[in-house]
């Protein structure tokens, strides 16, 4: 099999890091370069995590510059989404096809980068969650929300996540929300004694975010009717968990010429 040049976006990063081991373990994977705010000219290898023969590539701070030395097929991004952003329309205008998995991008940001995948020709992929059994929750509850009208959805992150709610909480409330009629839940003259305490109202829906050292990603969705509930729960206990979702990213991104948002879309 033909190798895919890959450039990583933060590989100093939590995530970013799990990626760069992903393309040293990947038989058909070729870390070819990375993007890093500093460290302009020198090579991977050279920092402490990544003293191996297999990282031993150079290090950008200019995406223009990097994408035009080294020419990869994917720019993987785990950044944050104004860096995440800009660089997947940069890759995409350089005929590079993106894989991002950064969360809190806006219907203004998707709908630009849709448009220039159809103008380029190449496949885009932005994933909430890169964690299989994340996705599969995530379609699982878009199954139960045709048989049950009220659900809540609670997700727990570490404390280090910037945005609340998780990407991945939205995502599955705008899947719930395709197939139930908008619904305001709870008694209809409850009041919050403080204000918040009822979470996020999304459709009805209620989303409630958990911050804390010791957690990693963590969601539950609760449906309940008269009588009986159902829970659909995933937990990651290690960034590594996500990785084989970025190999099928990847794997994927390289057939598509669209924009594909969340991997739900593209598991059968």
């Amino acid at each position: 099999m033909e190798k895919v040049k890959i450039v990583i976006a933060g590989p100093r990063g939590r995530m970013g890091k799990e990626a760069v081991y992903l393309t040293g373990r990947t038989d058909h994977f070729e870390l070819v370069g990375v993007l890093d705010h500093k460290h302009e000219g020198k090579r991977l290898s050279e920092l402490e995590d990544f003293n191996n023969p297999a990282y031993d590539v150079p290090m950008y701070t200019d995406i223009e510059k990097c994408l035009q030395e080294v020419k990869p097929d994917v720019l993987i991004d785990l950044t944050t989404p104004e860096f995440g952003m800009f660089h997947a329309k940069t890759a995409l205008q350089y005929g590079v096809r993106p894989v991002v998995g950064t969360t809190g991008f806006t219907n203004e940001n998707l709908k630009e980068l849709e448009a220039l995948c159809e103008e380029m020709d190449r496949g885009c992929i932005i994933a909430p969650n890169f964690a299989l059994g994340a996705v599969l929750m995530m379609k699982f509850s878009k199954l139960a929300a045709k048989y049950f009208d009220d659900v809540e959805i609670l997700e727990l992150h570490h404390d280090r996540k910037l945005d609340a709610p998780s990407g991945t909480a939205v995502k599955t409330a705008e899947l719930i929300a395709e197939v139930r009629k908008p619904k305001k839940q709870g008694h209809p003259e409850e009041k919050e004694t403080i204000e918040g305490a009822r979470g996020a109202d999304f459709d009805g829906m209620r989303i409630h975010s958990i911050r804390l050292p010791g957690l990693i990603a963590h969601q539950q969705v609760m449906f309940g009717a008269e009588g009986e509930t159902l829970t659909l729960k995933h937990d990651s206990y290690n960034r590594t968990s996500f990785m084989s979702g970025v190999r099928f990213a990847v794997d994927e991104v390289l057939k598509a010429n669209v924009l594909i948002y969340g991997l739900e879309n593209i598991m059968e």
